[in-house]
């Protein structure tokens, strides 16, 4: 099985990163402004993408702080089943975080490009806990 695994430096303590992460209020901002987010294990969060495209997320992990795991249960064929997990390290000027959306069953033309909608999760993240603003799917240009 296939995974994509992402990086990125944060200057923000990792407490504050997992607000933006596990809040409506963060999601909101880093991914999409159409969501319903509840932080506790077993919620299903509902992220919506224009009309016709939704994801839905169970959570399956969360460590304050720490780590976050969600399961995908609804969203496209080939991320139903998959997980996407983030963990936060802290670091000397703030956090780093990992991004690994694992279990895909194969590398697709659709794998290939959400590699680069998850960098650019983590570079709207990064904006939204350094800056105070995100570029949530509303916003974007691509």
């Amino acid at each position: 099985m296939a995974a994509i695994e992402l990086v990125n430096y944060i200057k923000s303590d990792p407490k504050n990163v997992y607000l933006a992460l596990t809040t409506r209020d963060g999601l909101s901002e880093v991914w999409t402004r159409e969501c319903n987010v509840v932080a506790r294990i077993g919620a299903v969060n509902t992220f919506q993408f224009g009309e016709d495209d939704t994801t839905e997320f169970e959570i399956t992990e969360l460590i304050p702080g720490q780590k976050i795991t969600w399961k995908c249960i609804r969203s496209d064929a080939e991320w139903v089943g998959t997980y996407i997990s983030l963990e936060l390290k802290e670091m000397k000027n703030g956090a780093a975080v990992l991004l690994r959306h694992s279990g895909w069953k194969e590398i697709t033309e659709f794998y290939r490009w959400c590699n680069y909608n998850w960098a650019f999760f983590l570079y709207s993240l990064k904006c939204y806990c350094e800056e105070g603003t995100g570029i949530p799917f509303q916003d974007r240009k691509f």
